[in-house]
């Protein structure tokens, strides 16, 4: 449960953000919008792997053409995940001259750096607002660094030069990322989007600005925060970087909603966002996903794979099983499982987890003792140690989860 309970709830198609709502995962699709077929695919893909809610670019008239399309076909799969439009600099035309499109997404996320410049930006963000307001749509003001208001930014910079001890220029994007989106909020009420239709966001590339400037909005404001790195990159680099923030954050009762920004592999599919933004939470005991494995990292007592091997299989097992379980079984996400690899931490670690098995190390007996709810159950020999255990297990998910 998100500690951050005095934040506004913001109900997104029945997703709700903030209040005591659980924190909410969301994604991106990379297709192009106006690919019928390749973006319900890959929103179906992001959908089935846990993501809570996807965005969508939308940039041209095919974009905004197509997504009454893709909302109809995703409705007709039974994929009923609320879509975000993302809009960038003519947002006000494509919401205006397609109502359907304005209709038929859950929320638009509109970036107050790239709306418009000079005087044009707020008669083409108020029109934005107007048509949130009349199609009931809530709306993410997000602030990306990378895109700042460059008349706000040089208004900063101009006072912070005349200060007698001025600021560094990272401190000046920080303070920039946070009037703009305050200010953006504050204009967007006066408009007449009520405070619980706002979620807001400051996305910065590095670690402590980030964290520095969602401790800052925490204390600022009340409406609704999503979370996320961005250009976070690719592969390990990225996951590390955002797990960084992220669990920082969210460890401090901050953030209502997040998305992992990683780079995927030339040719990947899209999904590894969403589990990484699932393992995260899972890690803070935040919420769960899927059952835990528990596994020794190996040293010199275990010089035999068997237990990496065993490991691997249940972890593939459980993603396997999960999909029916998860209707089957209510609560067995939050499941702990064990699989050890000597006597040193083994018995221990397999009592404190729902059910687990401590595997014999190099020179140890040829036993492996199975504790169910911290009680020895059973004792595993033999060739069928592996098949025996995940029976085990798949009898103990029958056995202690309610079926639906």
């Amino acid at each position: 449960m998100n500690q951050a309970s005095n934040r506004h709830s913001v109900n997104v198609s029945g997703v709700i953000i903030g209040g005591n709502a659980p924190v909410v995962v969301q994604s991106m699709t990379n297709t192009d919008t106006a690919d019928i077929a390749a973006t319900v695919a890959q929103v179906q893909l992001l959908y089935e792997s846990g993501s809570e809610l996807v965005r969508l670019t939308v940039n041209n008239d095919a974009a905004a053409s197509a997504i009454p399309h893709i909302v109809e076909q995703l409705n007709a799969r039974n994929c009923q995940v609320p879509l975000i439009g993302d809009f960038h600099f003519n947002g006000h035309k494509l919401l205006s001259q397609h109502p359907a499109c304005a209709g038929a997404l859950a929320k638009y996320r509109i970036n107050p750096g790239n709306v418009g410049r000079g005087k044009k930006r707020d008669k083409q963000f108020s029109e934005m607002i107007e048509i949130a307001c009349l199609h009931d749509k809530p709306v993410r003001i997000g602030v990306n660094w990378g895109s700042l208001d460059q008349q706000l930014l040089a208004n900063l910079l101009t006072r912070n030069a005349n200060l007698a001890d001025p600021l560094s220029l990272a401190a000046i994007n920080r303070q920039a990322v946070i009037e703009s989106a305050l200010g953006s909020a504050a204009f967007a009420e006066e408009i007449g989007l009520p405070a619980d239709h706002i979620i807001i966001s400051c996305k910065m590339s590095r670690v402590p600005d980030l964290v520095e400037v969602y401790q800052s909005l925490a204390q600022r404001c009340r409406y609704a925060l999503h979370l996320g790195l961005t250009e976070a990159g690719m592969g390990d680099p990225g996951i590390i970087a955002s797990s960084a923030a992220l669990a920082i954050l969210l460890n401090q009762g901050i953030g209502d909603t997040i998305r992992v920004s990683l780079t995927p592999e030339p040719g990947a599919t899209r999904e590894r966002e969403v589990k990484v933004a699932q393992q995260v939470l899972q890690s803070l005991e935040i919420r769960s996903f899927s059952p835990s494995v528990t596994a020794c990292p190996g040293c010199g007592r275990t010089t035999s794979e068997y237990f990496q091997v065993l490991a691997q299989q249940i972890q593939q097992e459980l993603g396997a099983s999960m999909p029916t379980w998860k209707h089957d079984y209510p609560g067995v996400e939050s499941m702990k499982v064990a699989v050890m690899g000597c006597v040193v931490n083994g018995p221990g670690e397999s009592k404190h987890a729902n059910i687990g098995i401590s595997l014999p190390g190099t020179g140890e007996q040829p036993v492996a003792p199975v504790y169910e709810d911290g009680l020895k159950t059973v004792t595993l020999k033999g060739d069928d140690i592996a098949r025996e255990f995940i029976g085990l297990v798949k009898n103990y998910v029958k056995t202690h989860y309610a079926s639906s």
